[in-house]
């Protein structure tokens, strides 16, 4: 039996072929310069992210993935190997407001309110935009998130989920191409990440941008990948990718198929195994 594959517009017909490649790496390695020793964080990464996926890295702490996020989002540059999105260099598509990303820590302005936050970076990026214009794309994404009547408050007045939504609709505000999220909901209680897991299905849905999600927890990449790469240390590099075969929509009773739990076992039992091959 054919396995599932992510809804995002109708069922294509099977001569359809694969999206095209919106995110790459080719032998990616990234060295730090520690006091004169260099120590090499992430090896011969090879990855390949069509565009409309959503699909999530996953490991233990220290194994390279949020540097290969920022990779991505041209935070940083390979020590070896080539980096692109939509065929250019990260840089060259950030600049050009491609990329979106947002963080666990949600670094909201406290002195702005909810819209103005929203509204901040676009506002930063691209001046040629009137006010109104920054503003309304702003409140729109606060909408499309779950924070309809929230536009006026400041980050003291919501909670930590809300925070997060506000720091996602900023990312979106720049309407970009690409989302690239790392441990966004990693500070919330068990509930709220659901929510937010949920809502983030959702986006995608409506959107149909690429997503990239670092993420230390098991069934959050289960509930909400296509593909799952996981990684390894000793070295820092990718071991193996899991190609899901649970059907979309997904929604409370995705927890309760068995094929969740046998991805999240075969999960499990990876970074078991890299574990020990490190130490």
């Amino acid at each position: 039996m054919a396995s599932a594959r992510p809804v995002l517009r109708p069922a294509p017909a099977p001569a359809e072929q694969p999206a095209p490649v919106h995110l790459s790496a080719e032998g990616v390695a990234v060295d730090f310069d520690l006091g004169g020793r260099t120590q090499r964080v992430l090896t011969d990464i090879h990855l390949k992210i069509g565009k409309g996926q959503l699909v999530a890295l996953v490991g233990p702490s220290g194994c390279g993935k949020s540097t290969l996020l920022r990779l991505f989002a041209g935070l940083m540059k390979p020590s070896a190997g080539k980096i692109e999105v939509a065929g250019m260099s990260p840089v060259e598509a950030a600049r050009q407001k491609r990329i979106g990303v947002a963080f666990q820590d949600a670094t909201l302005l406290p002195w702005k309110t909810a819209l103005d936050n929203a509204a901040f970076l676009l506002e930063t990026a691209d001046p040629s935009l009137s006010r109104a214009e920054v503003r309304a794309r702003a409140e729109t994404n606060l909408h499309l998130v779950g924070l309809a009547g929230a536009e006026g408050k400041r980050p003291s007045q919501l909670s930590g989920g809300m925070r997060q939504r506000v720091a996602i609709a900023r990312a979106l505000t720049l309407d970009p191409e690409v989302l690239l999220l790392d441990e966004p909901f990693g500070a919330l209680d068990a509930i709220t990440r659901e929510e937010m897991g949920t809502l983030l299905l959702d986006i995608w849905q409506r959107t149909q941008k690429t997503v990239l999600l670092v993420t230390h927890a098991f069934d959050e990449a289960v509930f909400l990948a296509s593909d799952i790469h996981v990684m390894g240390t000793g070295p820092a590099r990718i071991i193996e990718t899991i190609a899901s075969d649970l059907p979309y929509p997904r929604d409370a009773q995705t927890y309760r198929d068995p094929r969740f739990a046998a991805l999240e076992a075969r999960l499990r039992e990876l970074l078991v195994k890299s574990h020990k091959g490190a130490t």
